[in-house]
């Protein structure tokens, strides 16, 4: 009995210890409704197929150092991406329900994309910004769908 106990244990030792030294890469899919009146904005979800390193844009200001960042904006720009279209919540009648069924569609199967492909759903973030009355037609709301998966370790080779 004590060395199945003891087996157990290092069993789940060793299942803890892999854990901790997992480390993980994060993708960030965001989606982008148009809440415009007349069906006349752009809905789109967006995914980045270039990586950026944010410590080149980053720069630490002190009581001493209050020099401003002065990255440009061309470097941060990001020019290869993936645009999928979506609906407009809105056409010319109102509310569209049918364009909000269709990009509940398209997410889900961008969502079961990234799941085939090994990442894990982690996060969900939403944000509006609505109409704000008769003189306010515009609005839009965003959605950041946060993904990670386990990050490949590369073995080094001793040549």
């Amino acid at each position: 009995m004590k060395k199945v106990f003891l087996m157990g244990l290092l069993v789940l030792g060793s299942v803890f210890s892999v854990n901790a030294q997992q480390k993980y890469e994060y993708k960030v899919i965001t989606s982008v409704e148009s809440i415009v009146s007349s069906g006349l904005g752009r809905s789109r979800l967006i995914s980045a197929s270039e990586n950026r390193d944010y410590k080149q844009f980053t720069s630490n200001r002190t009581e001493e150092n209050d020099k401003r960042n002065k990255s440009k904006r061309k470097d941060i720009r990001v020019k290869n991406f993936e645009e999928t279209k979506l609906l407009n919540f809105y056409n010319i009648g109102g509310i569209r329900f049918q364009n909000i069924a269709a990009n509940d569609a398209v997410v889900s199967s961008k969502i079961n994309g990234m799941v085939e492909e090994g990442w894990d759903l982690a996060f969900v973030v939403s944000g509006v910004e609505s109409d704000g009355g008769d003189e306010d037609r515009q609005g839009i709301y965003i959605t950041r769908y946060i993904f990670k998966r386990v990050k490949e370790q590369t073995q080094k080779t001793k040549e």
